[in-house]
């Protein structure tokens, strides 16, 4: 394993490393393997695609590939194993990233991260807190962090601008995972408003700045133009320091 994999298995009490970074097509006992674990991972990107995370079980999955529960378990010890091999089959390979100077790399890199999140709308869900990672997704912070050596800033820097990164886009993803907002859709919305109006001198600054509506993006646009000013001021000051 590498070193990355050697800290993750620190605290590993679910085995999801050795699967991970290990050999994970080998089924740990019994007859000779009539699936595999990239079968069963893109089995359960479909289920999740179609119906959420919430949807997932052994018992779905292993009746969506036509086999009894009890089958899978000769791949994977249970949910947890399941969930890790089907983040890594959702994520993809790591992005090649063709632009020139780092900015208009870290775009494409964010764009690229953003589009598969889309495309898998329950990944920002399920690749948060303390989780092993595999190593198409340490692949993918590799890119950025890369990058980022190039230009000046520390490693704490570089790690903490992918953290950023990564937090713009799951906070922007939608209106709901962008938070609680006077202006969010739901129930009593519409009593919410009429006694914000009523109240038009208390909250003017909320009224005036929401009569427009919100972007249509949930500031996606907007913020990651602030966030790369900002990295783009850090490494300004971060390159005399180099010379």
């Amino acid at each position: 394993m590498s070193g990355i994999a050697e800290e993750q298995a620190v605290a590993d009490p679910d085995g999801i490393v050795e699967l991970l970074w290990g050999e994970p097509n080998r089924p740990s006992r019994g007859p000779r393997p009539s699936l595999s674990i990239a079968a069963i991972a893109e089995a359960t990107v479909r289920i999740a695609d179609a119906d959420g995370v919430a949807a997932v079980s052994m018992q779905r999955v292993a009746e969506s590939l036509g086999v009894t529960k009890m089958a899978l378990y000769r791949y994977v010890s249970g949910k947890a194993q399941l969930l890790a091999v089907t983040i890594e089959a959702a994520v993809g390979e790591p992005p090649e990233l063709h632009g020139s100077g780092w900015r208009p790399l870290l775009e494409e890199w964010v764009t690229r991260l953003r589009e598969t999140w889309l495309q898998h709308p329950w990944l920002p869900t399920v690749t948060v807190g303390d989780r092993v990672m595999g190593p198409r997704e340490v692949g993918w912070i590799e890119r950025p962090v890369a990058v980022l050596a190039e230009v000046g800033l520390t490693g704490p820097q570089q790690m903490d601008a992918v953290l950023l990164l990564c937090a713009h886009v799951r906070n922007t993803l939608t209106g709901t995972a962008s938070g609680t907002q006077p202006w969010t859709p739901g129930q009593g919305a519409g009593s919410l408003r009429d006694q914000l109006a009523r109240r038009d001198a208390e909250y003017a600054a909320v009224l005036a700045a929401t009569r427009a509506g919100r972007s249509p993006d949930n500031g996606w646009r907007f913020g990651l133009d602030l966030l790369l000013d900002g990295l783009e001021a850090q490494i300004a000051r971060a390159s005399p320091a180099r010379r």
